[in-house]
């Protein structure tokens, strides 16, 4: 058995449904220390953080991650148990095994390669875990930057382990996500009996026309690294479950997954003159997920498809599609952020699983990264 899929085995043995860490920050940190870093605790609120580093000077590339992972949902649905790391024709199934247990295993087992190989490196390593990464993301990575912050610390690099690859490993790379704005909409009506329609003012008659202008928006067209912005409505609700009662008020719940051609103000803007227009009574909480940013060619980009090509033999393909990440943390502080990890294909799912051979493999991409870019 690799020392990447046994570390990798023993953090799936641990339930850390987020936001339980569950010991596997510990576990991660003795591996650490071993190699020279010095660890800092950095807990808040219920969630557990760390920050660790070997090194001084400049450039600080930092491995990011999380060590929470989602609910297994219903456990008879499960081949096997989701907390029992188990390898069945070459994959490695438990929850967590991809996302992203397997991208943290396959960190450090790439730092052990890479520091024994050139203890004296030059520049810094750096590794920031959460447990808030699969939950609200209030008290994990974004207060872990404010702290790094205003220590004065710097990060130059991060490499976040998320699983971005498509159909095999290391064909995409995720350099940048697009924006993330959530709305809660209220319309108000009057409540009243649907015998007596003009006692009463339907809020859902009343939303339609808007709803409906909204969703067909062309919000923009996109750019060279962005797909057009998305507008998707999540969730709607009116009434109080009788069939003769016209309700008084209207709930929905929509997303928008913005560009660079947009900013989170002057989406609310249109969104806010749209409503006004049509002329109706409503309020709407808003929620900004996150900012979009972009990691544009240069020497993490070029140190991390080097790196693949050495080890895979492939072109990496770079992409900004898909979610939000914690590198929307990262991003703003100046850093250059990438995400890089195993197969996305069985994420949350049922069964989860990885590629023992890919395991592997994303460590040695991760020891040449830091040859690349330290030595």
């Amino acid at each position: 058995m690799s020392d990447t899929l046994e570390l990798a085995k023993d953090l799936i043995s641990r339930a850390s449904v987020t936001p339980e860490d569950a010991g596997c920050q510990a576990l991660m940190q003795a591996r650490l220390r071993a190699l020279g870093f010095a660890c800092e605790d950095l807990p808040f609120g219920e969630v557990s953080n760390f920050w660790a580093r070997r090194g001084d000077s400049a450039p600080l590339v930092v491995f990011a991650g999380h060590t929470d992972v989602v609910p297994t949902g219903p456990l008879e649905d499960w081949t096997s148990d989701p907390f029992t790391p188990t390898v069945r024709d070459g994959m490695l199934y438990g929850r967590g095994a991809a996302d992203m247990k397997g991208s943290l295993a396959a960190m450090i087992t790439a730092c052990e390669a890479f520091v024994a190989a050139h203890p004296d490196h030059r520049g810094s390593i750096g590794f920031l875990i959460t447990s808030d990464e699969e939950g609200p993301s209030v008290n994990g990575t974004v207060k872990v930057v404010e702290h790094l912050v205003g220590a004065g610390v710097s990060i130059d690099m991060c490499l976040v382990g998320e699983p971005s690859s498509s159909r095999q490993l290391g064909d995409v790379i995720k350099n940048g996500r697009r924006g993330s704005l959530n709305g809660k909409l209220r319309v108000h009506g009057k409540q009243g009996h649907v015998a007596y329609p003009q006692l009463a003012e339907n809020p859902i008659h009343l939303a339609l026309p808007a709803l409906a202008e909204l969703a067909a928006i062309e919000w923009d067209r996109g750019n060279d690294h962005f797909p057009p912005t998305s507008f998707q409505i999540s969730n709607i609700h009116a009434g109080t479950g009788a069939e003769n009662v016209v309700p008084g008020e209207l709930e929905v719940m929509f997303n928008l997954r913005y560009s660079t051609e947009l900013t989170d103000t002057r989406i609310r803007e249109r969104v806010h003159a749209l409503l006004d227009r049509h002329g109706l009574r409503y309020d709407i909480d808003w929620r900004l997920s996150g900012k979009p940013f972009l990691t544009p060619a240069g020497e993490l980009v070029d140190a991390a498809r080097n790196a693949i090509r050495e080890v895979t033999g492939i072109e990496a393909e770079l992409s900004t599609s898909g979610g939000t990440s914690d590198g929307r943390f990262i991003a703003p502080t100046g850093a250059q952020v990438l995400e890089l990890g195993p197969l996305n294909a069985t994420i949350h799912q049922v069964d989860e699983c990885v590629s023992v051979e890919s395991l592997d493999r994303l460590s040695r991409v991760y020891t040449v990264m830091l040859e690349n870019l330290l030595t």
